[in-house]
């Protein structure tokens, strides 16, 4: 579980910048090469291979060399940690929503119950 929660908080760390949000949104269109994915940045290119190493390391992007061409790839199945979390966030609030919505009506019902 410590190995899956550290994936996590990789993985938000890295969609929690506008910057690499950006980057996974071009290559969610196919692969890139790092100049391509540079080009419409307002960033140096070293800010650039720092985005990307975040972005490797949380495993959403991989990337492969050959010759002097790095091409990056999105990795989707990464996303479905993050995906699996939220899911289950989303379901647990909706439940306690509920619960508190049951709640309230019983309250407003013994008001009119007593009054």
């Amino acid at each position: 579980m410590l190995n899956q929660s550290a994936r996590l908080d990789l993985a938000f760390q890295a969609l929690a910048d506008p910057t690499r949000r950006g980057m996974l949104a071009r290559l969610s269109q196919g692969p890139a090469s790092v100049s391509e994915l540079a080009r419409p940045l307002p960033i140096s290119l070293p800010a650039v291979l720092q985005h990307l190493q975040a972005l490797e390391a949380s495993g959403l992007v991989s990337s492969e060399k050959k010759g002097r061409i790095r091409t990056c790839r999105i990795v989707p199945e990464a996303l479905g940690l993050a995906e699996t979390w939220i899911s289950e966030q989303r379901a647990l609030w909706a439940a306690r929503l509920d619960r508190f919505d049951e709640h309230v009506m019983r309250l407003k019902q013994e008001g009119k119950d007593n009054g």
